[in-house]
């Protein structure tokens, strides 16, 4: 047969006996070319040096998947260190290299070739990279540094689970690069992370939680900044409030910072949750950290010792009153000095009917903000009240969000995609936007939608006062009248006290005295139906 092209190809056979009995038969083959196989890395490893003080991988630790076009029979795999060869990897007798050993010398980012070849002996091959640590201080001592530090706010509260990269560099040996999360009390630690004489850059990272600590009182104490009423006291501070990442302060960062309370950001667009600053840093201007760029990693060179003191000063963007929850040993000051309602008017509605609610708060807060719930409604068109515009709100399907400051009373027009009463389609909570307001000194209150003079929907409210140190009273909202269960409990779960009873449709309140209660903090939860929900009071003696 000729030389084919590759594809499929037909013959057909003339076969005769002599005797005048003749048959054509016709075979299909196909011609292809053998090829060489296709391997694939996995994207790089991680491993850490063994008390051996070396550790050997094998090809197949490196390998995602390899496969051949034509060989029956399985691939062989190889493997050498990136550079040190030519060919499919084989040792002295011919057999494949199947493994490789990396040893103290050779810490930080290796690169090798992992090849497959077919029975042909077609080959091919990919390279990635494996990291190798010695995080468990395996090798010589004194061949390796040790850099550690803390990640703390400005008011030594440790953040806890912020990401640390550490890269390092050094004239004889290969790159470096770990990370770290800083623990509860914001400390983190790269042992034997850098040889001696070695130069390395330590970054912190966070951008988790951007609402955390972040409300409508934080943008009271912005816009006090700008007009120049109070100014922020702490280059923190200023630094905390240029959401935007522009090196100033201006509106444009409080337009950002509501559009992230309103629900319309899930997350700052030019900016990150957590910002970090080189402690041992001075600023030359306290009035204007943005005046010189101030330093967000720690870079050293030729590190001749261990570098245990490399802190810096964790900034929450948003956040200018100090408000943010750092870790998880923080006590979180949710105190509620009382409720404030937003009032409206209770009408039957009708389906496809077009009408306003106006609503008012029972009193004129410094701030506040909310989310308000539709059921068979939607929103026609949002009306600003005094000192507020159209981006003070939120709109969704579902629901209106709101943001403001120094304004007690807006309107909405709604379209009724359903019959009903209007206290039937409108409640208040916190699903989106976090219901509270704040006065003058930064106190907290709950928001309540009070419709026709009752408040609508499930609410467990804060306890008043709070710390408890005498009476306190415990205030929630049905929505229909029936049985409810308060019960307060240690933070192990025991129960220190239950209420139970039938209560009314609306505002209920159960006055509670800390001679019943342990000192300390203690959680308290109503549940009534399938209604139930549980907040912390500290109980003070």
């Amino acid at each position: 047969i000729p030389q084919l092209p590759h594809g499929t190809h037909k013959i057909k056979w003339f076969i005769s006996d002599g005797c005048g009995n003749d048959k054509v038969e016709e075979y299909t083959f196909t011609v292809k070319d053998c090829k060489a196989p296709t391997v694939v890395c996995l994207n790089g490893l991680s491993v850490n040096i063994m008390p051996t003080q070396m550790i050997q991988l094998w090809a197949s630790d490196f390998l995602q998947y390899t496969e051949d076009n034509c060989t029956p029979n399985p691939l062989k795999l190889g493997i050498r260190k990136s550079g040190t060869g030519t060919g499919f990897p084989v040792d002295a007798n011919g057999n494949p290299i199947t493994s490789v050993t990396f040893t103290c010398d050779e810490l930080g980012t290796q690169f090798v070739e992992l090849w497959a070849i077919d029975a042909a002996g077609n080959a091919d091959y990919c390279e990635t990279y494996v990291l190798v640590q010695d995080n468990a201080g395996n090798c010589a001592p004194g061949m390796q540094i040790d850099v550690a530090g803390a990640l703390k706010t400005e008011t030594n509260e440790g953040l806890e689970e912020g990401g640390v990269e550490l890269t390092g560099t050094h004239p004889a040996l290969p790159p470096v690069a770990m990370f770290d999360l800083s623990n509860a009390t914001g400390n983190y630690t790269f042992n034997n992370a850098i040889p001696v004489a070695g130069n390395y850059v330590v970054t912190p990272t966070e951008d988790d939680q951007p609402l955390n600590g972040v409300s409508t009182y934080d943008l009271v104490l912005i816009s006090k900044h700008i007009l120049g009423i109070e100014t922020l006291n702490s280059p923190y501070k200023m630094i905390a409030a240029d959401a935007n990442k522009s090196g100033s302060i201006t509106t444009f960062d409080i337009v950002e910072l509501r559009k992230l309370l309103l629900g319309i950001y899930q997350v700052l667009p030019n900016n990150t949750s957590w910002r970090f600053v080189d402690k041992s840093y001075s600023f030359p201007n306290a009035q204007n950290p943005f005046q010189t760029q101030f330093p967000e990693n720690i870079a050293v060179a030729d590190a001749q010792a261990d570098q245990l003191a490399e802190d810096f000063v964790s900034v929450k963007v948003g956040d200018v009153n100090g408000s943010a929850q750092a870790n998880s040993l923080m006590q979180v000051d949710d105190r509620s000095n009382g409720i404030i309602f937003v009032d409206a008017a209770d009408r039957a509605v009708v389906k496809g009917e077009k009408f306003t609610v106006n609503f008012k708060s029972s009193k004129l807060m410094t701030g506040m903000q909310f989310t308000m719930n539709l059921k068979g409604l939607e929103v026609v068109n949002v009306i600003p009240g005094a000192k507020m515009t159209e981006n003070n709100f939120g709109v969704f399907a579902d629901a209106v969000t709101a943001s403001f400051e120094g304004s007690d009373e807006f309107a909405v027009t709604f379209r009724a995609t359903a019959a009903g009463q209007l206290s039937q389609m409108l409640s208040m909570n916190s699903r989106i936007t976090k219901a509270e307001a704040y006065a003058e000194a930064g106190d907290r209150y709950d928001v309540a939608l009070r419709i026709g003079g009752v408040v609508n929907g499930f609410e467990l409210f804060q306890n008043t006062p709070n710390p408890v140190n005498g009476v306190t009273t415990i205030a929630f909202n049905l929505p229909e009248a029936g049985e409810a269960t308060l019960t307060i409990a240690t933070v192990d779960g025991r129960v220190v006290k239950t209420v139970s009873g039938n209560f009314v449709k609306g505002m209920n309140k159960v006055e509670v005295n800390s001679n019943e209660l342990e000192s300390g903090v203690l959680f308290y939860q109503v549940q009534s139906g399938n209604y139930n929900a549980t907040k912390k009071m500290v109980v003070v003696k």
